[in-house]
């Protein structure tokens, strides 16, 4: 365990004794790239060893590596927002334009896996995660949209298997659903509403893949901008949440244990590197990352 001074104020904001579990001599937040418009939906390649992630307004998906640095992988993208992998190994996206949710095959194929909730265009896939079994689940607020664009009358929560034509309704009571993490046993799922609320709910994972006893996780307040927004676990059940001023850690109890600072607002983050202790974070015009002491939950799981 790090048992360093609290003198790195503008790296790390330390509430709690097990934030030292969390960081370590190594940790230091490392810009890595720049010059993009807002960064979003990062995901680690644990097959190629390359990180993806999604620039919204340029209409694209980058790709990142330690060797060539960052080139273009998809243009356009469908204004792309989150990203992840199925199990196997297939890559979705939440398309923030397209209004759609969508997978690109191995054979370099297009699917569209859901654009539709009962007849009415969904509003703006946002965030998606995928359980072992290979159920998928996905945020649908409308940032992506106009007012008058809306055609569903609530902001939900999707859950959807990769064989059904159909999503299933499991929320429609958020405000701006956004970011999704699974605890590390699948048992707890997170969601973020990046409202005014500004608050992560946790809900049972049911046998089904339904979701109940849902309560308030967490609360995050703060004077600088940034509501609660894309989250990831790491092994041992914290929960780190992009928020205002950087990452939020959390123990799986709910203590508030610290936060990442970085230099711009987060909007998300991903584990990734060949050990996954390196945490990527993609805020606003850049793209960061931070070696920590407990890895992450790999994806896929």
């Amino acid at each position: 365990m790090w048992t360093g001074s609290l003198k790195r104020a503008r790296e790390f904001e330390i509430f709690h004794q097990k934030f030292y579990s969390i960081v370590s001599e190594e940790s230091k937040v490392e810009r890595i790239a720049t010059d993009f418009q807002f960064t979003e939906g990062p995901v680690w390649n644990a097959h190629d060893g390359f990180l993806l992630f999604s620039d919204i307004p340029a209409n694209q998906i980058f790709r990142w590596s330690p060797e060539r640095g960052v080139t273009v992988f998809r243009k356009p993208s469908g204004n792309s927002n989150g990203l992840t992998y199925d199990r196997d190994g297939r890559l979705l996206i939440c398309e923030h334009g397209g209004r759609r949710l969508s997978r690109i095959e191995k054979d370099g194929g297009y699917t569209v896996l859901a654009d539709r909730f009962q007849g009415k265009r969904l509003n703006s896939p946002n965030d998606v995660v995928v359980r072992s079994d290979g159920k998928i689940y996905f945020t649908d607020p409308p940032y992506g949209i106009k007012p008058e664009q809306q055609e569903l009358s609530f902001q939900g929560v999707f859950s959807l298997d990769a064989d059904d034509k159909e999503s299933t309704l499991l929320l429609d009571d958020f405000d701006r659903p956004n970011g999704l993490a699974f605890s590390p046993y699948e048992e707890v799922l997170y969601i973020a509403d990046s409202s005014e609320r500004r608050h992560v709910r946790a809900f049972e994972v049911n046998r089904d893949g339904t979701l109940s006893d849902g309560c308030v996780f967490a609360e995050i307040r703060s004077k600088e901008p940034g509501n609660p927004d894309g989250m990831k676990v790491d092994v041992e059940g914290n929960l780190y949440v992009s928020a205002a001023g950087g990452i939020w850690a959390f123990s799986a109890e709910g203590e508030e244990l610290g936060v990442i600072r970085t230099p711009e607002t987060p909007a998300n983050c991903a584990w990734g590197e060949p050990d996954w202790r390196t945490l990527f974070i993609t805020a606003r015009t850049s793209l960061y990352r931070v070696r920590l002491a407990i890895p992450g939950v790999k994806v896929p799981p």
